[in-house]
This record gives structure tokens, sequence and C-alpha cells, in this order.
């Protein structure tokens, strides 16, 4: 009986804003500030979700994805830059994230496509299998896109290949204390907490494994 009450008031603790914006916030600091990005050679924009199609409506970028061909289309508005996209099979699914990214990308948001990598399934490989592209074409530092929660682990996997990575700016979780609902569990909260541990506990094991 008390571990069933640890774990149910870990649970509601999780699931409350003010622990998720918390733990957000410690994802966040380690982002650097004020990255001039002048030097930059390239856009890379990491795959995330997809949406499954039905059979008459095909497969397409999930709604993570979709955020960050967002962020991508005004980072190539604003540095006209080339675009890599980078993202391989997502679980069961045939067809690489980079290519149904690309594909919105230069449908929807009239953007082109410099060159994708897909064959990675994790962040490392993400930045492994960019990097042997972006090397060939004497290209060494880089504007990374992706949620502000991903970048740190994004940012060490990049500079760990031999990289240069500049982070561009994505909303960020403000730490959410000042109201009695803050404090009360929901589930978009509980969202927040899984992905921010999936980070914390995947940049540490990172550092262990590469």
């Amino acid at each position: 009986m008390p571990g069933h009450r640890c774990s149910s008031f870990c649970l509601f603790v999780a699931a409350t804003p003010a622990f998720s914006s918390y733990l957000l916030q410690c994802l966040q600091a380690e982002i650097p500030k004020g990255a001039d990005l002048s030097s930059a050679q390239a856009i890379v924009v990491l795959g995330a979700d997809v949406r499954p199609g039905n059979g008459a409506v095909p497969d397409s970028p999930g709604p993570q994805s979709i955020e960050r061909l967002l962020f991508a289309a005004e980072a190539h508005h604003q540095l006209h830059l080339p675009v890599v996209l980078s993202g391989g099979r997502v679980s069961n699914w045939q067809v690489p994230i980079a290519e149904l990214m690309k594909v919105a990308l230069e449908r929807y948001f009239a953007v082109p496509v410099a060159w994708s990598e897909d064959r990675s399934r994790t962040t490392y490989e993400n930045a492994l299998y960019t990097a042997q592209w972006l090397r060939a074409a004497n290209i060494g530092t880089v504007v990374l896109v992706t949620q502000a929660r991903d970048l740190p682990r994004a940012i060490w996997s990049f500079e760990r290949v031999g990289l240069r990575a500049l982070p561009w700016p994505a909303p960020r979780t403000p730490l959410q204390i000042h109201r009695i609902e803050d404090f009360l569990p929901n589930v978009a909260s509980m969202y927040d907490s899984f992905y921010a541990f999936h980070e914390l506990i995947g940049g540490l094991f990172y550092r262990f494994r590469y």
C-alpha cells in the first residue's frame, strides 16, 4: 500500500504544470543564448513524428514534425541557406520521415530541400549520417532546427561528430507557478514531463554511450 501511494503521488506531481515546466526549464537552460547565426552554412531539420494515413490518405508529418517545418521555413527565409532534412523510418512506417517532410516543406512552404538523410533512427544517427554529407560539401557550421526541449541533446550530438551546431530559436516553456491550476494535474503536463524525462535520461545515456 505505501508503494502504491508513493507511485500515485509521483504521477500526480509529474502531471502538474509547475513540475513539468520546471523540468523543461532545466533542459532549456542548457541552450546557448544569443548565438550568432551569420557563420552558418546550412539549416538542418531533424525529423520527429508521423501521422499515419488510412490507404486513401497517405502518411504525413505529425504535429511535432510540422512545427519543425514552420521553424525551418522561417529560418530559410531569414538566412537564405540550404535546408537539409534528417530522419529515417519511424516505427513500422515504410516511408522515411525525411521524405515526408521534404514533400511538405517544398509543397506547402515553398522551401527547396538541398538534401535528405533517410537512414537515421536516433538523434545521434541524425548527426552522424548528416555529418558525412555536410563534410563532403565542406560545411562545418549548421543551424539546428527542433523543439527547444530537444536542442541540448541534438547540439551535443552534432558537436560530438565534429560539426558546430547553432540553435534556431524555438519557443520555450515558461515556469508555471503563478496560479492554483499550475499545481493541479492535467494530461498535457504529463506529456511534457514524459518528454522532459526522455531528454534528461537520453542526454545522460548519450554521454556514456557515445
